[in-house]
């Protein structure tokens, strides 16, 4: 790109640690939320389904949504850490 009779080079910053922490900070904190919203329509589910259709699981068996969720949270949170103690 020529400006003036001058070539300008545009560069790009390049992403930081800092800003890996942030972004993995802030997936942390969409996958609780989606995990509350899974786990809590699940288990409503569930309830209605004991109720009016007879369905032999107990109600905690939806709560097992939790489970990889859960992983998933604590990896974010665990490099969100990482990624802001490296400089």
């Amino acid at each position: 790109m020529k400006i003036n009779g001058m070539i300008a080079i545009h560069v790009v910053e390049k992403p930081t640690m800092r800003k890996w922490s942030i972004v993995f900070s802030a997936l942390a904190i969409l996958l609780s939320d989606i995990m509350c919203l899974v786990v809590g329509s699940a288990y409503t589910g569930m309830i209605w389904a004991i109720k009016y259709e007879g369905y032999s699981a107990p109600a905690w068996v939806s709560l097992l949504y939790a489970i990889p969720f859960a992983v998933a949270i604590i990896a974010c949170v665990l490099l969100a850490v990482y990624f802001k103690k490296v400089k």
